[in-house]
């Protein structure tokens, strides 16, 4: 009898069963039960790993596009003359032709800097829900060249005043926001279960590879070449990437010309039973709104983007309280908790994935404890920041410490939905960012209430009220959390909302 080869199918609670033959477009592909062997099919040079550089690309542009002008500011802003007069540009040094200067009041700068927060807050769950429905190379592909296009705008914008700065702001925000949700989705129908983490850190890994870039450049660009110069290179990178999404982009893997059969074959057999989110379903909301489980994810989503947005934002301040170091030092400071960061959440979705193949742990344990990494360790590390950071190598390894710890959340709070529903992702993804950005919205508003109220010791309430807010939502996630499919989320009869 011939003998036969067998191979260990992974995370499936199986019986091993003898490999099979098939012929497909005259390729023979070793497959086992129909599926081809994960052992058999390349990670790097592959088309799936391909959209998820693609999208760290997109991710890095959108914030670059966000953050750039929190430092462009600085040079928009004549801080020499009295405030309450008309938008009016000074020209008087040649400079100035390339470096036009405004005189905005503090208040009005804060309000420009904030109001894309609320362009994204309010296209989330329109965002999610629609991506069940239409295309997601349109909405994605057309919402980068639109937040590109009003990037581009923004310097004559400028020039017409303030009010058209914050309306510009608050569109683009709004685009932004269809692209962070959207584009989620894509890993319905492009990731195998078990490389769902590493692809989903590794694009949504943009985000904080985005700031350390802008943090890095944006000076040098703004003393070379002026700073209106900032909204037209990452415009324009935002436009041709665009154009580069709509040739290249696909959103099924049967559909794409240039994919593998071998790769084409693992994914699709590896998400048989992967409800597709292409139709338009019913969504239960009463069923969601009883749902423990989706719960307490909205509840860390809400402490992860508070002490996430509070330790972005503020930790140029917090530099410049501690360290009274100049601007330039200040901005190369800053920059490493994002790099950091970056390198963190890469870490934690490929880790999530190793502990899941070789089933070292049950799924919901490995989101359980990257959950409790992501928010743990940075309040570990800010009550080190705040009681044993006696010298200045002491303080910045603590600050990146916190700052950079809470990307290991991305290998477990922020795929939790695709476990519980994955039928709903692309609307529920909206309604947990809503309650994440509420949160980081919040913490901007009473961080600086504090800051303004508080002369003694407003950073020790500040970091207190963030690791009691992570502790408090640790605890319930830890209690509540599941990683299996809710009843509520199976497959129904599909019909409208």
């Amino acid at each position: 009898m011939a003998k036969r080869n067998r191979f260990s199918v992974l995370n499936q609670g199986i019986e091993n069963k003898p490999f099979s033959k098939k012929k497909n477009n005259h390729n023979t592909i070793m497959q086992v039960d129909n599926q081809v062997s994960p052992r058999k099919v390349p990670y790097f040079c592959s088309i799936r790993y391909g959209i998820a550089v693609f999208l760290l690309l997109c991710n890095v542009i959108i914030m670059s596009q966000r953050v750039c002008m929190s430092l462009t500011m600085i040079a928009m802003v004549n801080s020499t003359e009295p405030h309450g007069l008309s938008n009016t540009s000074t020209k008087e040094l040649q400079d100035n032709i390339k470096n036009p200067v405004y005189n905005w009041s503090t208040e009005i700068q804060g309000i420009m800097l904030s109001s894309i927060f609320y362009g994204v807050l309010i296209s989330q769950i329109p965002a999610g829900y629609l991506s069940g429905i239409y295309s997601l190379k349109k909405m994605i592909g057309f919402a980068l060249l639109f937040s590109s296009l009003f990037t581009l705008l923004l310097p004559l914008a400028a020039e017409f005043g303030e009010i058209l700065v914050i309306i510009c702001r608050v569109i683009k925000g709004m685009f932004q926001g269809i692209t962070l949700t959207t584009q989620q989705v894509i890993w319905i129908k492009w990731a195998p279960p078990l490389e769902l983490g590493r692809l989903t850190a590794l694009s949504l890994s943009g985000l904080l590879l985005g700031p350390c870039i802008v943090l890095l450049i944006t000076g040098f660009i703004c003393d070379s070449l002026g700073w209106p110069m900032v909204f037209y290179i990452f415009g324009a990178c935002g436009c041709a990437l665009s154009v580069l999404w709509f040739i290249l982009f696909y959103e099924d893997p049967k559909d794409h010309p240039y994919i593998s059969i071998r790769e084409k074959e693992y994914i699709t057999s590896a998400l048989t039973q992967q409800v597709s989110s292409s139709t338009l379903i019913k969504v239960p909301i009463k069923a969601m709104l009883k749902s423990t489980p989706l719960w307490v994810i909205s509840l860390c989503n809400f402490a992860f983007f508070w002490s996430n947005t509070f330790l972005s934002i503020y930790t140029p301040i917090y530099i410049d309280y501690k360290l009274r170091v100049d601007v330039k030092e200040n901005g190369l400071l800053s920059s490493l908790p994002h790099l950091f960061a970056w390198i963190f959440g890469v870490l934690a979705g490929y880790m999530a994935d190793i502990f899941q193949t070789r089933n070292t742990f049950s799924l919901v344990t490995i989101r359980k404890l990257f959950t409790s990494l992501g928010l743990l360790l940075p309040s570990l590390f800010s009550l080190c920041l705040l009681y044993l950071s006696s010298n200045f190598y002491a303080t910045i390894i603590f600050l990146i410490l916190a700052n950079s710890t809470g990307s290991f959340a991305m290998g477990g709070l922020m795929i939790n939905v695709l476990d519980i529903a994955p039928r709903y992702y692309g609307f529920l993804r909206g309604v947990t960012n809503v309650i994440g950005l509420t949160g980081g919205l919040i913490a901007s508003t009473v961080t600086g209430i504090i800051l303004s109220e508080d002369a003694e010791s407003p950073w020790l309430k500040i970091f207190l009220l963030m690791i009691a807010n992570n502790m408090i939502s640790l605890i319930f996630y830890l209690i509540f959390g599941k990683a299996e499919v809710q009843d509520w989320a199976k497959e129904r009869q599909n019909t409208y909302l």
